[in-house]
């Protein structure tokens, strides 16, 4: 007797060559259901209709096609168990030996901006699923696909093995049965728990669920990850590519594990600053903290001064631009060696100029503000996650401490010192003037470090400028340091036992002191 497959796909990319050599070259008897058996009949090939099969028509609109024993029957039955067999000859079911199927384009739905929540229910698959589980389960006796890409290996493999698969074949394809079907739960539960907070008025809490579950599909492998000694791969979240999956890669070497993570950090940071009133921004950050950050009048300006904060660690950094890059950017662009390049477009003038630097990686990310929602790292024996720290910075919820008032000037500088300070290390100190970054101190185990390392760094530039820091002042030593510096005024997010200490020597010696209330440890 024939061997038979069973075809139920709703991405049909491949399915007619696929079936035609099926029939052709292994001569396999096909059973399909609904726009798949449609489909192989318009092309002309033999195909037998899931409902003449079973003797059952389809109901409830399509709702009901393959749960039925004559399919699951033949899926689950174990050659090797005489009873089994027994039971498809006593039913008359013949026993299946492929399934093909894929699943209803949930993710794909729910991407669209007008989707109500009727139309992605109507998208929950269910016949799919129970038939990919089953098949995967009873990987010992038949083979479960269920991607247009293993239609390829699949052919070959019978080819290879005069019409046999290899157990090792089935039970990868098992796996990524299961793989896509457990993906396929996430996106479904993932929707549905935001439709239910949004309705509850939750969504503003972003509690964490219970069950945290965090699934993707490789991308590509990487070289390595942060050393050569470690195996890397990048993974897309979700179906629909976004984020750094949907960026444009213009030119350049392939991305690095180090690369991804920094331009992440660079995002994050320049996304503080996309929006339209805000003037033109440029960051260079290295090892995920900024080297400096800027904004201009234009984007050629915002990156020079940027990159003029500190031009020695600009030297082979990240750049993130909030603007398209233009002719003159690019022109400043090539003057250094630098790994890569992300901005929301780039002018044709630009990329001709960037192709000097053909090894510089130039991408494109029209949407840098889409991040993720959640941040997730690992430990022993688990993970954490929390929500991301993209909360809104609003000046008009800041208390100011002195009794110095800070002028309208002062206090734009202030709120472009507090959102680049954000995007350091902790413990983090950002001293900046004229909206440019002069002196940055990350990642100390103290404040009094990062408070010299800024300054130090800042030098006569620290004069008449700005002091902004992630978390609150214990001592005042750090205030009086600063002020001796140059320092005019100083945000902070307040919080010490101690802040009043703060205030008293900011207050003596006439600078002034912003508390945020918030505060923006980044480990």
């Amino acid at each position: 007797m024939a061997r038979l497959a069973l075809l139920s796909v709703s991405d049909k990319i491949g399915l007619v060559e696929f079936a035609r050599s099926l029939i052709e070259e292994f001569g396999f008897d096909l059973i399909s259901s609904g726009g798949t058996a449609k489909a192989l009949q318009e092309a002309g090939l033999p195909v037998t209709k899931v409902s003449d099969y079973t003797g059952s028509p389809e109901i409830l609109g399509g709702r009901v096609k393959t749960l039925h024993p004559r399919i699951h029957g033949g899926i689950l039955a174990r050659r090797d168990v005489p009873s089994d067999l027994a039971d498809l000859e006593a039913q008359d079911i013949r026993p299946l030996d492929l399934v093909v199927v894929n699943l209803y384009p949930f993710a794909a739905t729910i991407a669209r901006p007008d989707v109500s929540i009727a139309e992605a229910i109507e998208q929950i698959d269910i016949g799919g699923p129970a038939m990919l589980r089953a098949s995967a389960k009873n990987y010992a006796h038949l083979t479960v696909l269920c991607r247009p890409s293993q239609y390829s290996p699949y052919l070959q493999e019978l080819r290879q093995n005069n019409g046999a698969i290899a157990l090792e074949f089935r039970q990868q394809a098992a796996l990524q049965a299961f793989q896509h079907t457990g993906d396929y739960d996430q996106a479904i539960s993932t929707y549905l728990a935001e439709q239910s907070a949004a309705r509850g008025g939750e969504l503003e809490e972003r509690a964490l669920s219970p069950n945290f579950a965090l699934t993707g599909q490789q991308l590509q492998p990487l070289r390595y990850g942060e050393n050569p000694h470690q195996p890397a791969a990048w993974y897309q979240t979700g179906a629909i590519a976004s984020g750094w999956a949907a960026a444009t890669k213009l030119q350049g070497k392939e991305l690095s594990y180090n690369n991804l993570v920094d331009l992440e950090a660079a995002r994050r940071l320049i996304a503080e600053f996309v929006e339209s009133q805000i003037p033109p921004a440029a960051a260079i950050l290295k090892h995920t903290n900024p080297c400096g950050a800027a904004l201009g009048h234009t984007i050629a300006e915002a990156y020079e001064k940027a990159f003029n904060a500190d031009p020695v660690s600009a030297f082979g950094g990240i750049v993130a631009l909030s603007r398209p890059i233009d002719g003159a950017t690019a022109l400043l662009l090539t003057k250094t060696f630098l790994e890569c390049v992300v901005a929301p477009g780039c002018e044709p003038e630009a990329l001709e100029i960037l192709a000097a630097k053909s090894k510089v990686r130039v991408l494109v990310l029209p949407d840098l503000t889409q991040g993720a929602d959640f941040t997730v790292k690992a430990i022993a024996g688990g993970f954490l996650a929390q929500s991301s720290d993209d909360q809104a910075v609003n000046p008009e919820t800041w208390t100011v401490a002195t009794e110095k008032q800070p002028t309208t000037a002062q206090l734009e500088e202030l709120l472009f010192a507090w959102k680049v300070c954000k995007h350091v290390k902790s413990n983090a100190i950002v001293v900046t003037r004229d909206r440019a970054t002069v002196g940055v101190g990350a990642g100390q185990m103290n404040r009094v470090g990062s408070v010299k390392i800024a300054l130090e760094q800042a030098g006569e530039k620290a004069q008449a400028a700005i002091l902004a820091s992630d978390g609150f002042f214990p001592f005042d030593d750090s205030v009086r340091t600063a002020a001796a510096a140059g320092i005019q005024a100083i945000v902070q997010p307040g919080g010490s036992l101690r802040d009043q200490d703060s205030i008293t020597a900011a207050n003596e010696l006439g600078i002034v002191m912003l508390l945020t209330g918030t505060r923006h440890f980044l480990h």
